[in-house]
Parts: C-alpha cells; sequence; structure tokens
C-alpha cells in the first residue's frame, strides 16, 4: 500500500511547473492584446487627422477652381474692353486719315484755302502729331517720320485704354492659371492623404504587430509629408 500512495512532495513540486505555461501564454496574450490596442489606437488617431486634412485639402481645391474661373471671366471681360477701345482708336484714326489725305491733295495742289480748311477739322488728338510732325521738315529731311500717325505724340482716343485693357486682360489670364495651379496643388494632396487613409485601415489587417507598425509608420511618412505641403501651400480662408 505504501508504494502506491503518492509523493505529495514531488506533486507540490511538480505543479508550479505545470501552471507556468499556462501563465506565459497568458501573460503573452495580454501582451499582445496591449499591442493590439495601442496599434489600434494610434490607426484611429492617424485615420482622424488624416480625414480631417483631406476635407481641407478638397475644400483648398474647390476655393482655388472657383478663383480661377473668377480670374478667366475678368480676363474676358478687360478683352472684351480692349477690342471696344481698340474699334474706337481704329475709327478715330480712320477720320484722321481721311481728314490728312485731303489736307495732303490740297498742298500738293497748291490749294491753301483747303489745305487751311482741312487743317481746322483736324482733331485735338491729331493736330500736336501734326504740328510736331512739320516741325521735322518731312519735305526736306529724309530722316523724318513719313507721316504723323507715325509720330509718338499721336495717340488717339481709345489707343491707351485698349492696351490698359489688355495688359489687365494678360494680368488676369496669369493669375487664373496660377490658381488653376493651385488648386491642382491640393487635388494630388487629397490623393496623398488617401493614401494615407489606405494605409493606415490597411494596419489592423495583418496579425503580426510589427507588419502593422511597418505599415503604420509608412503612412505617419506620408502624412507628415502632406502636412508640409499643406503648410507651404497658399490658401483661401
Amino acid at each position: 500500500m505504501s508504494d502506491e500512495q503518492p509523493d505529495h512532495a514531488q506533486v507540490g513540486r511538480d505543479r508550479p511547473e505545470e501552471r507556468r505555461p499556462a501563465e506565459e501564454r497568458a501573460a503573452e496574450n495580454r501582451a499582445a492584446e496591449r499591442r493590439s490596442s495601442l496599434v489600434e489606437h494610434v490607426a484611429v488617431a492617424l485615420l482622424a487627422v488624416t480625414a480631417v486634412l483631406t476635407a481641407w485639402s478638397g475644400f483648398e481645391a474647390s476655393k482655388w477652381s472657383g478663383e480661377m474661373s473668377i480670374s478667366f471671366s475678368r480676363a474676358s471681360t478687360q478683352r472684351i474692353e480692349a477690342a471696344r477701345e481698340a474699334t474706337t482708336a481704329e475709327a478715330a484714326r480712320a477720320v484722321d486719315l481721311q481728314v490728312f489725305g485731303i489736307w495732303l491733295q490740297a498742298t500738293a495742289e497748291d490749294d491753301r484755302p483747303l489745305a487751311e480748311f482741312a487743317r481746322e477739322r483736324f482733331t485735338d488728338h491729331f493736330a500736336p502729331a501734326f504740328d510736331d510732325w512739320l516741325a521735322t521738315r518731312p519735305l526736306r529731311n529724309p530722316d523724318a517720320p513719313r507721316s504723323p500717325f507715325a509720330m509718338d505724340s499721336y495717340v488717339p482716343p481709345g489707343e491707351v485704354e485698349a492696351t490698359e485693357a489688355d495688359a489687365r486682360a494678360d494680368d488676369y489670364f496669369a493669375d487664373a492659371l496660377a490658381d488653376n495651379r493651385r488648386g491642382d496643388n491640393y487635388t494630388l494632396l487629397t490623393v496623398l492623404f488617401a493614401l494615407v487613409l489606405f494605409f493606415g485601415a490597411l494596419s489592423n489587417r495583418f496579425g503580426s504587430p510589427r507588419k502593422s507598425w511597418m505599415i503604420l509608420a509608412g503612412a505617419g511618412v506620408l502624412l507628415v509629408a502632406g502636412v508640409a505641403f499643406l503648410i507651404a501651400f497658399p490658401k483661401i480662408i
């Protein structure tokens, strides 16, 4: 009978060794759960921040697109204004040319009354140029301008306005192109943040914490790059 009784001391020594694997597994499971929970918290924070930045980038892209449309519209308006002023200048030049032609013909025919009649009807913007042209002695000076219309002092009404309107149109057009580039930059930034959202959501699909952290690290790098671009880009608020 004594041989069949268990050795209680031996059993007491064996029980901790039997329990140790289960306790270690439980500790490892708790550590894995903590790591998984940390990964999830980091991923959620990254996704939340990126979602806000994505919405902001989309807003900025929309605003710059609107500014581009406004600038193109203003450029078109100024082109129309320039064409209208240029038409006015051409009409004034045509009148001056006809009256000057009468004066030339009368002068060539030595018809002084007709020449004086034509000269009295020179327009206010043509008369100064005509006087400047005569001062160059065109009949004797081969280097003189060919007509008063070549003089710098000849400025028909509408010519300056047309030039200024064309310059404003060019400026508005350049602004529109710049606004378009800015809108495209924000659109590309939205795509970059979309990649961050993709990798952030993908990080929880791996059983290995190491792989999850690697994916999160890559997403974090993209996020930092996107934030740097967002700070550098001009904004409309």
